[in-house]
């Protein structure tokens, strides 16, 4: 069956927002919806509502195949993994290879902001994708480089709220993050969008906060004060190491510091603001309903 729009990814976190973007905020029928996943059966309930569901695999070229076929835009959400270096690249190349013998008019891809010589570890394998979708056939394409979701700072938050400290080696570095909500209603609007055109969107908050500004934040909701301390980068990276994770991940998790303390993602653009017609969701209002779970950290 032809469909107007596909979303890879689609039972992930931001997948799930996205198709549901594309349902309740920009109207699109049901049908004109194809849902892909690695695990199609955990989206019963798109099927239900008459959205087509297929089964992808980056790593599948025949999965690949079926999924694509006869879809108008194809958004690529990319792909997380981190305990296998550069096979994300791998699978995109692949993806977009799919894309472009499937006919596919207009690709979509989440990227990041800046990855072209950023200290970030996984910054190549954005920039190669990028690279690889401007240099295919498929006609027209456009870039969401995303910056980081509100909800990645839970996963800092809950150590820092059981010791107090919260460590850090990115200085007074900036974060302009924006809400994995915003991104799904961003990207279901440029794929509704998508016409003829290449074009690059930057998506971030309307503020940018350093760890301090967050430490703060969260530190009102939960009840609890939570002091930043600055360490050197090998020493986050061996206290990741000491708390369980394996050694090559720390490191890339380190260099996510390292990319905030250069401003790699401090700047601030109307993007999310031009496309959606509305003002991205505030971080204090965020941090705010994230309150109960917040406090729930604390021991």
């Amino acid at each position: 069956m032809t469909a107007k729009y596909l979303v890879t990814g689609a039972s992930g976190q931001l997948g799930q927002r996205v198709v549901h973007h594309l349902l309740e905020t920009s109207g699109v029928a049901a049908g004109d919806i194809i849902a892909a996943s690695r695990k199609p059966e955990q989206l019963a309930d798109l099927a239900a509502k008459g959205v087509q569901v297929r089964r992808v695999d980056f790593d599948d070229a025949q999965s690949m195949e079926a999924a694509f076929a006869e879809a108008a835009n194809v958004l690529i959400i990319s792909t997380d993994s981190l305990d296998r270096p550069g096979h994300r690249l791998v699978q995109h190349r692949a993806a977009i290879a799919a894309a472009e013998a499937a006919g596919v008019k207009h690709l979509l891809y989440t990227s990041m902001p800046e990855p072209t010589n950023s200290p970030l570890l996984f910054a190549p394998d954005h920039e190669g994708t990028e690279a690889a979708i401007q240099a295919s056939s498929i006609p027209a394409w456009t870039i969401l480089r995303n910056n980081w979701y509100f909800e990645n700072v839970m996963m800092g938050a809950g150590p820092a709220l059981a010791s107090g400290n919260w460590y850090s080696a990115a200085s007074d570095g900036k974060i302009a993050h924006i809400s994995r909500d915003d991104l799904g209603r961003a990207a279901a609007a440029a794929l509704v969008a998508a016409g003829s055109e290449k074009k690059l969107y930057t998506f971030t908050g309307s503020n940018s906060y350093t760890y301090r500004d967050i430490a703060a934040l969260l530190a009102k909701a939960a009840g609890k004060d939570v002091a930043v301390v600055d360490v050197p980068l090998e020493g986050l990276v061996q206290g990741m190491v000491g708390a369980g994770l394996p050694e090559p991940v720390a490191r890339v998790y380190a260099s996510i510091d390292t990319m905030i303390g250069n401003g790699g993602l401090a700047k601030i653009t109307g993007d999310f603001k031009a496309l959606t017609g509305r003002e991205p969701q505030s971080f204090e209002a965020w941090v705010e309903s994230q309150a109960g779970a917040l406090k729930s950290m604390i021991p």
